[in-house]
């Protein structure tokens, strides 16, 4: 037997309590009106297995704890920080006057490919995923202070937003390490 799959049990994972007591990803991500418990489940999944440093919940994304957010995030909202709030502009306005430098996923005029964006270390980012249908509002676009697109080159225009999450979560992660 060449590759034996490991057992969950050796996989060594910490615990909750050591989960909150680990030094962050100078990372925060902001769900802008995301209507998908699935989606908001695999983003908190996404945010604990990087050591992602909070999730803020804005407009109409749902919060936990809801069984259809439990389903795929099976239990990363007890490890994952996170925070409500109503105004997604309102909130990425604050997170810039406290030095951290946003950016919008999202496709638009002068956006740079997440393949070139040059991340800072010791530098706080957080990065806003828009809406399944609508993208992320185009007030929160305007304000961000950069706008990153995935790359993409096939027939389709757009990836779902866990996905997208995923993608630019690793990525950055890559970016930041020491």
């Amino acid at each position: 037997m060449r590759h034996r799959k490991i057992k969950n049990s050796e996989l060594g994972r910490i615990s909750v309590e050591e989960f909150q007591q680990q030094q962050k990803t100078p990372l925060i991500l902001v769900l802008d009106n995301i209507r998908s418990l699935n989606n908001i489940g695999s983003v908190f999944r996404t945010a604990d297995a990087f050591l992602i440093q909070k999730i803020y919940l804005c407009g109409i994304t749902a919060q936990p704890p809801h069984k259809d957010i439990q389903k795929t995030a099976l239990g990363a909202t007890d490890s994952v920080v996170w925070e409500y709030r109503k105004s997604t502009l309102e909130l990425i306005e604050e997170l810039q006057r406290e030095g951290v430098f946003v950016a919008s996923i999202e496709q638009a005029e002068e956006a740079v490919s997440l393949a070139h964006f040059k991340a800072k270390k010791n530098t706080p980012y957080a990065v806003v995923f828009g809406n399944e249908v609508k993208g992320v509002q185009q007030e929160v676009v305007s304000q961000s202070d950069a706008v990153i697109e995935i790359p993409q080159y096939g027939t389709k225009h757009s990836l779902n937003i866990s996905v997208s999450c995923g993608v630019v979560v690793w990525d950055l992660f890559q970016k930041l390490q020491p």
